[in-house]
């Protein structure tokens, strides 16, 4: 039998100053929630096992009409019925000023059809830009660390 030894270098998250460092660095992660071994594999791997779907970040344009606070809210507002009405999963994460963070929680919908979508929304609510990516290092792990127990106080 042919056996072959690979050296395992192991880091702790919290060695590294960010998680795209990790990203970077890291081919293999391991996980553990509550002292079990939940997953081992490449960061695609665990983004496809673990991932609900997609970001979407949306930046609306500035304009002379929309720098009365009351303009732009409508603005938002009608754009967020919109994401809510196309994207009937999707939970806005964060939102500051004109700029709006979603997790669009479907794996039915295909990149190109997001992008087809919010090209054509682009001039309707003027949108300055928008991007779609997968879910971050970082955003699986605050996932997990939401799964995670409490210690227990004696």
């Amino acid at each position: 039998m042919n056996c072959e030894r690979f050296a395992t270098i192991h880091y702790d998250v919290s060695s590294f100053a960010s998680m795209e460092e990790c990203e970077a660095i890291c081919t293999r992660i391991g996980i553990l929630v509550n002292g079990r071994f939940l997953c081992l594999g490449s960061l695609q791997h665990i983004r496809d096992k673990f991932s609900d779907g997609y970001t979407l970040t949306i930046k609306l344009q500035r304009s002379s009409d929309t720098d009365k606070p009351e303009e732009l809210q409508k603005r938002i507002e009608k754009l967020k019925t919109f994401i809510s009405q196309t994207f009937p999963e999707s939970v806005l994460k964060d939102q500051h000023e004109n700029l709006l963070n979603y997790e669009v929680k479907t794996r039915v919908v295909k990149w190109f059809r997001i992008f087809g979508i919010m090209e054509k929304a682009k001039v309707t609510y003027q949108i300055e830009d928008y991007s779609v990516g997968q879910t971050t290092l970082e955003q699986l792990f605050i996932g997990f660390a939401r799964k995670q127990n409490k210690p227990r106080v004696t």
